[in-house]
């Protein structure tokens, strides 16, 4: 690692995009090394799991980070930002194609990684039932699957959320609301507490 990667990866995000406006690009260079795995984890779970068109949009939201850097506020958090671009691009791809229903497939146990603790998280751990999840998701408009998807994945706060996705909290919570009553009585062959035939 040369000595300016080093300095580079040692300051925060919002550090980092102060030198990005700056014009210094091994400051992009380290944003992307820490979030490009993230981000195209979601643009895959949000675009149907297709790989060519993920890392299409993966170059596309690091480009325009850089092109609308200005426009970040560093009082505030990169993450929540960067969010706020992807899924506004996912949005336009929403429109743009009407992409509502499809099937997401092969979902992975990387999948989930980074899930925050909620009572679905010890049911995860099931390959079967993440399939069967991830099937359920895909057939919610694509906010609530963001919902969802930047909640419980991506650990961000009801705040957060409500950032990314332009919405109020009391929004979020109902849309939380909503799925995970929707995925329990979807879901509810996967749950532990039923009683099967023995």
């Amino acid at each position: 690692m040369s000595f300016s990667a080093f300095k580079y990866a040692k300051l925060s995000d919002e550090e980092l995009v102060i030198h990005l406006g700056r014009g210094r690009a091994a400051a992009c260079d380290e944003l992307y090394r820490r979030y490009h795995a993230r981000f195209l984890h979601y643009f895959l779970r949000m675009l149907n799991n297709d790989q060519d068109k993920a890392q299409d949009f993966l170059q596309e939201l690091f480009l325009k980070i850089i092109q609308t850097v200005e426009k970040f506020n560093t009082s505030g958090r990169f993450s929540t930002w960067a969010y706020t671009v992807a899924h506004n691009m996912c949005c336009n791809e929403y429109r743009r194609l009407e992409v509502r229903q499809k099937t997401l497939s092969d979902i992975t146990a990387e999948a989930l990684n980074n899930t925050g603790s909620h009572p679905l998280e010890k049911r995860l751990d099931n390959q079967v039932f993440k399939q069967a999840l991830f099937n359920e998701l895909s057939t919610l408009d694509q906010n609530k699957r963001s919902t969802f998807l930047l909640r419980y994945q991506e650990g961000f706060s009801l705040k957060e959320v409500s950032a990314i996705l332009d919405c109020s909290v009391g929004t979020v919570k109902s849309r939380l609301f909503y799925i995970t009553r929707h995925l329990a009585a979807r879901l509810q062959a996967f749950d532990p507490c039923q009683e099967g035939d023995v």
